[in-house]
């Protein structure tokens, strides 16, 4: 059975009167954590999508930047986005919800707002009230400002983008400490771990730009100190 035909059955025992973010509490264990991973990204991006007042005419587009959807699917994922769109609860209930899902693995919430960044920026343009959303959620998941900025700087191309932010250290950190953050992420962001923490395998490709990004922050800051 495909993630979308579970997320399906997932939305469907939903009990009569139950929001969407009530999904949350419910699939707490693997494997379920990859649909609730899927559902958590459509959901959360639909929100977003009220925020900056752009709803597209096919928003499904958009998450296509973040899942590979097949067409036959397209229904399931588009009923989600509906389903958070017209949910009365805010974004921050679905926010607090998910990061109680995770409790103290913070590495797919991370997976899960770079998946967001991606969907913010499919348009090419990233609105301020995206920023205030998208800082908003990431305050909700527990991240300084240091970690939001580093997870912008992936996406945003007028965003500042410091290396050390991207690694999560001080600039003033010894160089074998930044090495070691570097190689950190390295094995965090491969696929076989990101699969391991939940995220589905139709959205691993949100580690291709991280990795671009990580190397690319460890090759400045070599190249500046050396």
């Amino acid at each position: 059975m495909s993630i979308w035909s579970r997320m399906a059955e997932a939305i469907a025992a939903l009990a009569k009167g139950e929001g969407l973010s009530a999904v949350f509490d419910k699939l707490r264990a693997a494997p379920d954590r990859t649909v609730a991973f899927a559902i958590a990204v459509i959901a959360l991006g639909a929100k977003m999508a009220k925020a900056d007042g752009l709803v597209t005419k096919d928003e499904v587009v958009a998450f296509r930047e973040v899942f590979v959807i097949p067409r036959e699917e397209e229904a399931n994922a588009a009923r989600v986005f509906n389903l958070a769109r017209q949910d009365v609860a805010g974004y921050d209930i679905y926010a607090r919800r998910i990061k109680a899902m995770y409790g103290d693995d913070d590495r797919p919430l991370c997976d899960l707002l770079e998946g967001l960044f991606h969907i913010a920026m499919a348009d090419g343009l990233y609105h301020p009230k995206e920023d205030d959303f998208l800082q908003d959620v990431a305050n909700i998941f527990g991240f300084d400002e240091r970690r939001f900025r580093g997870i912008r700087g992936q996406f945003v191309a007028e965003a500042d983008r410091d290396p050390y932010d991207i690694l999560g250290v001080d600039p003033t950190a010894p160089m074998e400490d930044v090495r070691a953050a570097w190689r950190k992420l390295v094995r965090e962001t491969h696929p076989d771990q990101m699969l391991a923490r939940g995220v589905p395998e139709e959205a691993v490709k949100l580690a291709e730009r991280r990795m671009v990004a990580i190397n690319r922050a460890w090759e400045e800051i070599l190249g500046s100190r050396t």
